[in-house]
């Protein structure tokens, strides 16, 4: 069964995936944790941007 979201829940899930995973295992590439969440949570090439904009730009 298909579960309806609303608007950017399923980018909001993504960015929260990926910071346990980066806590759970800090050596793993942040670019393949990127790429690992747009696959399971089927996110569009622009909210795959917004990741690796969002996580590149964390720290500056």
């Amino acid at each position: 069964m298909t579960e309806i979201l609303p608007e950017g829940e399923q980018l909001r899930r993504a960015v929260r995936w990926i910071s346990t995973r980066r806590d759970e295992e800090p050596r793993k590439n942040l670019l393949k944790l990127i790429e690992e969440a747009c696959l399971q949570f089927d996110l569009s090439p622009k909210d795959c941007d917004f990741l690796v904009h969002f996580f590149t730009q964390e720290g500056k």
